[in-house]
């Protein structure tokens, strides 16, 4: 009989899919559309008229559900009930992704040894940190010290979970191109190690200065580099596909659990893959299933537009029955390439009444000027015009129509008519906002999904917000196990509660502390 956290999951996913499918002409919108097939008329009247005055600071409001600016709309009338109720539905549905207390931008990562930080972005060492330690807490857990890096790329999380703790590590990469750059950077590492007396060997002492962290020597024990490709169909002894494009110097064999000597690993092995693409968190899910060898897998997904659907076989959504079963599950494209947008980022915009909210009112024009010149194009690929705010419509037309095979004289580019949609830039803010509000909850699902089918095979299995959602907006990791994750899961709190406790000893937001680097003006994260 389903337990009551299926039962609420299973419940979670249905009432998601009701108010998908309630506002599915918003969910399926393009913000590119707005004025060629006037998206505008298609939100009920009301909702037209309070957020045709409301400011970007109130949309932030509206977004975030803060009481002081979401509460009412401009003038300091009320929003229309049905749009409160849309809002608060969307957000109580959707799953909670935390957030740091301190509105302090990724900056380097003190907690990190600095040969880990190497060629590591700042939102990249964030990341690494957080995922590695709770690997590191899965393998005390589970009594397995062998993890496999699925999409590892340039091996940045797999060095800090070799070098850095100790764990017996193996990359699997399907770009020969990056496990070849991976291993160049395992090399330079290697060196550092092999200097004598050297801070790598000693790590670093603690200090009781503000913001300082002890770093202990780092293990010369590099990852174990494959090129290849995961094959979601073939049966986990045999998953590996050639590498594309192949590489010089990585490593091939049929499978990354069997060790250098190709006999099977004695203690099993746990599985990771930050942000693997598409269907890659999918596969991986499928492996972690049908292998007995996999003691337990932290996925994180992303790039959900890459999704297969039936008839796909196998599909990377829906991946359980329950979700398959439900009348209306299916997500357009559009729909999941909306769920890959940063929510917390644009409120940030909105609240500070950002200019670079101009740039989809200029891609929304220009639409109608492409349509204009050929109405066969539609919604062309036009690549990202840089610093488009900055710039007059017509400086950011000439730049953008000829991208598109389109001759910028041929076309009225500051006639009343552009004038006129130019001046709606408000409107086309409102809507791509309202459009946002339903993002998280078709991450929640396709991540539901994940989460119910390996409750339906029986697995424990968690979805934790392991990163700040600021800094990575695809901040929830889907964790499972065949053994109880309660340690794990209470280890993370503790975890969070000690990084809390550093930062307001450092002064909360206050001067980057040794190791960072100061804010950079116009930072984005990606």
């Amino acid at each position: 009989m389903a337990g009551p956290p299926l039962q609420r999951e299973r419940r979670r996913a249905a009432d998601i899919v009701r108010l998908l499918t309630l506002h599915r002409a918003l969910l399926d919108a393009c913000v590119v559309d707005f004025f060629a097939e006037d998206l505008w008329a298609q939100l009920p009247p009301p909702w037209q008229t309070a957020l045709a005055t409301a400011t970007p600071p109130q949309l932030a409001g509206l977004l975030a559900g803060d009481a002081g600016d979401g509460g009412s709309g401009a003038g300091g009338s009320p929003w229309p009930l049905s749009l409160l109720a849309f809002a608060a539905a969307a957000r109580a549905l959707a799953f909670p992704r935390g957030g740091g207390r301190t509105p302090r931008p990724p900056c380097q990562d003190a907690r990190l040894h600095p040969l880990l930080r190497r060629h590591v972005k700042p939102k990249k060492q964030h990341e690494i940190r957080r995922l590695g330690k709770l690997l590191q807490r899965l393998s005390r857990a589970t009594g397995c010290d062998h993890v496999v890096d699925v999409g590892a790329g340039q091996g940045h999380l797999s060095r800090f979970l070799a070098f850095g703790l100790g764990l017996s590590v193996t990359a699997l990469e399907g770009d020969g191109r990056l496990a070849g750059a991976a291993q160049r950077f395992d090399g330079e590492l290697l060196r550092e190690l092999s200097k004598p007396g050297g801070p790598a060997n000693e790590g670093t002492p603690p200090r009781r200065r503000r913001g300082r962290h002890h770093h202990p020597p780092l293990t010369p024990r590099g990852p174990r580099h494959v090129a290849g490709r995961l094959d979601p169909a073939a049966p986990w002894g045999e998953f590996l596909l050639p590498p594309d494009p192949p590489g010089p110097n990585a490593a091939a064999v049929k499978n990354p659990l069997w060790g250098g000597a190709g006999g099977p690993p004695g203690g099993g092995a746990l599985v990771t893959g930050l942000h693997a693409c598409g269907d890659l968190s999918a596969a991986l899910l499928r492996h972690f299933a049908r292998s007995p060898s996999v003691a337990a897998v932290a996925s994180v997904g992303c790039c959900y537009m890459k999704l297969s659907e039936p008839p796909a076989e196998p599909p990377g959504y829906p991946l359980s029955s329950w979700v398959a079963a439900l009348p209306g599950h299916r997500l357009s494209y559009r729909a999941r390439e909306g769920a890959c947008h940063a929510l917390e980022g644009y409120a940030a915009r909105l609240k500070g009444g950002d200019a670079s909210l101009r740039a989809h009112c200029y891609r929304a024009v220009l639409e109608t000027l492409i349509r204009a010149g050929d109405p066969s194009k539609k919604r062309p690929g036009v690549q990202t015009v840089k610093k488009a705010h900055a710039l007059t419509f017509p400086q950011y037309a000439r730049l953008g129509l000829p991208r598109v095979g389109l001759d910028p004289a041929a076309l009225a580019l500051d006639s009343a008519a552009v004038g006129a949609m130019l001046e709606q830039q408000h409107k086309v803010v409102a809507f791509f906002s309202l459009a946002l509000l339903l993002a998280p909850l078709v991450e929640t699902l396709i991540l539901l999904d994940r989460l119910l089918y390996l409750r339906e095979q029986g697995f424990q299995c968690a979805l934790v917000p392991l990163f700040d959602p600021r800094f990575s907006p695809r901040n929830l990791v889907l964790v499972a196990a065949r053994a109880p994750l309660g340690e794990v899961l209470a280890g993370l709190e503790e975890d969070s509660e000690e990084e809390e406790e550093e930062e307001d000893a450092a002064g909360g937001a206050g001067p980057p502390g040794e190791g960072q680097n100061p804010p950079v003006p116009g930072h984005k994260p990606q």
